[in-house]
């Protein structure tokens, strides 16, 4: 196992609100991990804190933050948000995705979103966490997760 999967660890997984982000967010919090889960603000977001509670993780030991991963000053709140609470991050699972559906003409105007989410998403957030994790001295990991969606480029869906 990876050092930085410790437990008494810190980790911030966005997309954590539902499918393979809150799976991963409950095993960490299972393995005694502090975990914050990032996604849209909503009911998803508040449920799956509650998920959290039920996998393990105590109140003061599990939080869960609406933010847009597209907008880099959500992303810097998150962070300070989560080093204030849970302390220095160890683990960011870049999982904020979405699939709307998109045409190569544009026609929905759903690129630019896509592409903020995403691409950007995963960039911005490596871009604000990695120079804490780094400066923190411990072990850290980013994992950035994908669909084949990304490879495939299928029909209905060219973004």
């Amino acid at each position: 196992m990876h050092p930085a999967l410790q437990s008494g660890n810190v980790a911030v997984i966005t997309g954590g609100a539902s499918g393979i982000g809150l799976a991963a967010a409950e095993r960490l919090a299972g393995l005694g991990m502090k975990v914050c889960i990032a996604d849209l603000p909503g009911a998803a977001l508040e449920a799956a804190l509650l998920k959290l509670h039920e996998a393990g993780a105590a109140p003061e030991h599990a939080m869960a933050v609406g933010v847009d991963v597209a907008d880099r000053a959500q992303l810097e709140a998150l962070a300070a948000q989560v080093v204030a609470q849970l302390g220095a991050v160890n683990v960011l699972m870049n999982n904020a995705g979405m699939q709307p559906g998109s045409s190569i003409f544009d026609a929905e105007g759903n690129w630019q979103r896509i592409i903020d989410v995403n691409m950007w998403g995963v960039i911005r957030s490596a871009q604000v966490f990695a120079p804490g994790m780094i400066a923190s001295g411990a072990p850290g990991l980013i994992i950035n997760t994908g669909s084949k969606q990304g490879i495939t480029t299928p029909p209905g869906d060219p973004a």
